[in-house]
């Protein structure tokens, strides 16, 4: 976590910005990115961390002001004890404690099931698939943003206007499910972490086995296929 805080211009507009990502160079990126746009205009306050925990401290710090925009990878270490899995749960709590903040979600993930859970969940300003990003391209995505524009990258346009109707989708009780049996937590142990009953968590796991065609019946299976559809 980095409080990345300095006195500002009083000539500059001045807007915070968080950065969320596991990986410093690309923090580096999206910074070297932003402080170049307008900077005879704005005055740009930026503050990062590099997984859930740290952002979720970052957040509840009291010194933390409010931010305009936040820039958050998708996958990313969690911090269980807060049921902070990823991105798309931290955009959840920045919205609860800053409704007007824009959210921008980045990932690797190309799977249209994913892209459209995510889409239907967060509703982010801007949703941007990681293989599409340049420099320049980041430049644009942020202007499209500033202008309170929705940003999809290319890929993400293309898989939205190629998906069929019947598209599965499935809510957060099911990716909880999916972690926990990622981790190998028994069925019985899973209502400790999970508000739902123990006999809806048997039917969920059953109905997500159906849905992903899983025939082997097998938990490892389930989590595979899961995994490769991006579904946590």
């Amino acid at each position: 976590m980095t409080l990345n805080f300095k006195a500002p211009n009083s000539e500059l507009v001045q807007l915070n910005i968080l950065i969320v990502d596991d990986h410093p160079f690309i923090i580096e990126g999206y910074k070297n990115a932003i402080t170049r746009y307008n900077p005879k205009e704005y005055d740009f306050i930026i503050a990062q961390a590099h997984d859930c925990k740290s952002a979720y401290d970052l957040l509840e710090d009291e010194n933390t002001p409010q931010f305009e925009i936040a820039f958050l990878d998708i996958s990313m270490p969690a911090y269980e004890e807060k049921n902070l899995y990823s991105g798309e749960d931290l955009a959840k709590l920045i919205l609860k404690k800053m409704p007007y903040c824009k959210i921008v979600l980045l990932t690797m993930y190309t799977e249209l099931l994913k892209i459209k859970t995510i889409i239907r969940t967060i509703n982010p300003n801007g949703l941007i698939i990681k293989n599409d990003l340049t420099f320049d391209e980041l430049l644009f995505a942020f202007d499209k943003v500033m202008k309170s524009e929705k940003y999809y990258s290319q890929s993400v346009v293309k898989m939205l206007n190629q998906a069929p109707h019947n598209s599965i989708e499935i809510d957060e009780f099911d990716k909880q499910i999916l972690f926990h049996l990622s981790k190998g937590t028994e069925l019985s142990e899973m209502p400790q972490y999970i508000p739902i009953s123990l006999t809806e968590i048997e039917k969920r796991r059953i109905s997500l086995k159906e849905l992903l065609k899983i025939r082997s019946g097998s938990d490892d299976d389930l989590v595979r296929e899961a995994k490769s559809k991006g579904l946590f």
